[in-house]
């Protein structure tokens, strides 16, 4: 949001990211978030955008959800369109305007981070200096991991993925394109050309096949988390993204009933105090440099702004910078 000289204004809508690789928490947490400050959820997944494969997808329930609204999940009903990340930016931009609009903070929550990434940078959605932004990060060590992840998958097993699979699958398919690119589809893809007599396996039976295919959605589920993590410790540490880290270790290494109140100590607690004061202006805002660097960017070579007029709302932008750094110092 601007003025009409696009010097940033003082109060910008705030917007909470919940950033952190599969299965460390971040749905749980952004609703816990959403609840307790009112406000709702935006999906930043890019498989779970997509109608169907609950299971395979590992998308929120209703139940899960606890009354909170959710947007961008299970929202686009053909299976083999490509969802782009600049389809993600357009309406994920509507979402955080309407929840804004309301009084609400936007919690973004999702592990496609390459789409968060395109979202805060790149200069044609102006999303810095539109909004103010607090990120966190759910860290979990990754021997921990890898044991949840594959305790997971089990579940999933046992929930329903083979049926799933087997509801979407046809001989032609394209594990490229559209939903069927999601971890657990492209994997069963043998099991079931055997199950419906479309190959022969002389060597392996329909149950050993079966139990490769586990395995390998178990491999490449923790393979993605390991991209997931460092795509996390590249926007952290190479662009300079503020990224508050929630160590989420204890928790699954908690006993069966203290899981939840280890959550709330390590996890939840934390991290409402984090967006707390975030939400009350308690983060230590830009120097007047990265707000004048962030007003810059918000002009390409193709901007229709004069010299003059780039020079004079760069000065504005700055002499704002120099009253927010000033005032926070005084604090």
């Amino acid at each position: 949001m601007k003025s009409i000289h696009g010097a940033p204004k003082l109060n910008k809508p705030k917007v909470v990211f919940i950033m952190g690789a599969t299965g460390t928490g971040k749905s749980k947490l952004s609703i816990d978030l959403a609840i307790h400050f009112q406000t709702e959820v935006i999906n930043t997944d890019k498989i779970q955008v997509y109608k169907g494969l609950d299971v395979v997808t590992n998308k929120v329930t209703e139940l899960e959800c606890r009354g909170v609204p959710h947007h961008l999940l299970g929202v686009v009903d053909d299976p083999d369109v490509d969802y782009s990340v600049h389809d993600f930016c357009r309406d994920a931009l509507i979402a955080i305007e309407r929840i804004t609009e309301r009084g609400g903070a936007a919690i973004l929550a999702g592990g496609s981070n390459s789409f968060i990434e395109v979202l805060v940078e790149d200069p044609a959605y102006n999303f810095k200096s539109t909004y103010d932004s607090c990120f966190l990060w759910l860290d979990v060590s990754p021997p921990v991991l890898n044991e949840r992840v594959s305790r997971r998958v089990d579940e999933m097993v046992a929930g329903g993925l083979i049926d799933e699979v087997r509801g979407v699958f046809i001989p032609q398919a394209d594990y490229s394109r559209g939903i069927r690119r999601s971890i657990g589809v492209p994997e069963m893809d043998r099991f079931l050309r055997v199950e419906n007599r479309l190959i022969v396996d002389d060597e392996k039976p329909k149950e050993v096949l079966l139990e490769e295919a586990i395995h390998e959605i178990k491999v490449n589920t923790f393979k993605l988390t390991c991209r997931q993590t460092e795509k996390i410790r590249t926007l952290k540490e190479e662009r300079g993204w503020n990224i508050r880290r929630i160590d989420v270790t204890g928790v699954f290494e908690s006993p069966g009933e203290g899981v939840e109140k280890a959550w709330e100590r390590l996890v939840l607690e934390p991290s409402l105090a984090i967006v707390g004061d975030f939400l009350k202006g308690g983060e230590k805002p830009s120097s007047p440099l990265q707000v004048f660097n962030s007003s810059l960017k918000d002009f390409g070579p193709k901007s229709p702004l004069p010299t003059v007029a780039l020079a004079v709302t760069a000065l504005v932008g700055v002499l704002t910078a120099l009253f927010m750094f000033q005032s926070a110092s005084s604090k």
